[in-house]
């Protein structure tokens, strides 16, 4: 096409000395692709420090009120609570409960297979031994004692945590996403607040 063919906007005809400009194409152009946010480590980690703070926050709490009292009696459950929620929150990040949708699930093999069990396992693992401890506190405490009735809760709250996590590694709940979530080929989502690393 000759330049006397082409036209500007405004009707006349193109002399020459104009340029004619194209806006680059932001899908074309690397320096226009928006780049990752980096979070700091409060950002990346805010979740886990958040349950960590309303535990020591509560722990706070229950030694200066009266057990006796039903405010103070809900301090002491909910520690026992809130307990399990951060358990839940870092331990489903770096531990592994194969089958489970309460767990991310591990990936590769490693050499040995007595490493590969314990390391398929490791949520399992950690929750018993941790139970079993628990339990061992308990028994040597009075069970009606201020601290001997959190203790009795944190048993029982590590026991729901454990038999959630083989429940759903084991039965199914249709409609439920905290079962058959591994059996139906869906993602499993880790514990709370559920990163994925």
């Amino acid at each position: 096409m000759s330049s006397s063919a082409l036209r500007l906007s405004d009707g006349g005809p193109y002399d020459g000395e104009y340029s004619i400009c194209m806006s680059p194409n932001p899908a074309l152009d690397p320096s226009s692709k928006p780049k990752p946010v980096r979070r700091s480590y409060l950002g990346s980690h805010s979740l886990g420090l958040g349950a960590v703070a309303i535990v020591v926050t509560l722990i706070v709490a229950y030694i200066k009120s009266d057990p006796s009292t039903h405010l103070g009696s809900f301090f002491g459950n909910a520690i026992a609570d809130w307990s399990g929620v951060l358990v839940t929150v870092i331990m489903t990040k770096h531990l592994y409960e194969k089958g489970s949708a309460e767990s991310k699930q591990p990936r590769g093999k490693l050499p040995s297979p007595t490493l590969e069990f314990l390391r398929e396992h490791s949520l399992t693992v950690f929750l018993v031994t941790t139970w079993f401890v628990w339990i061992a506190i308990f028994r040597g405490m009075e069970p009606n004692s201020r601290w001997g009735q959190v203790v009795g809760n944190i048993v029982s709250e590590w026991t729901q945590i454990l038999g959630l996590v083989w429940m759903t590694k084991i039965l199914m709940e249709v409609g439920s996403k905290e079962a058959g979530a591994v059996k139906t080929g869906q993602k499993p989502q880790a514990g709370y607040g559920r990163k994925q690393s």
